[in-house]
């Protein structure tokens, strides 16, 4: 998580939001980890996985779905990402700079 903190706390004045989302686990361990692992970015807890799961199909972590400023799904991923790479970093910039 660490290139994920980076890019979070380097283009959030962009308009960047990276939102951690935990299933099925007891949300004070969340917490604990989230603190240990230093996680700059909000961390939500769906306790039952109703959400993360029935609804959007997300069964198991890794998944990354990038939603662009208006709203629009424009990626989805399942499995881990190497986010310190150029190109991640520029796929977001590049997000970032679209119009409206």
């Amino acid at each position: 998580m660490p290139p994920v903190n980076q890019l979070y706390t380097e283009l959030k004045g962009q308009g960047l939001e990276v939102l951690l989302v935990n299933f099925r686990e007891d949300p004070a361990h969340v917490r604990k980890v989230a603190l240990e692992r230093r996680y700059v970015a909000p961390v939500l807890v769906d306790r039952s996985g109703d959400v993360t799961g029935r609804l959007y199909g997300v069964w198991g972590p890794p998944t990354v779905y990038l939603i662009d400023r208006n709203g629009q799904l424009v990626a989805h991923a399942i499995g881990a990402r190497n986010w310190s790479q150029p190109a991640a970093r520029q796929l977001l910039v590049s997000l970032l700079a679209a119009p409206r």
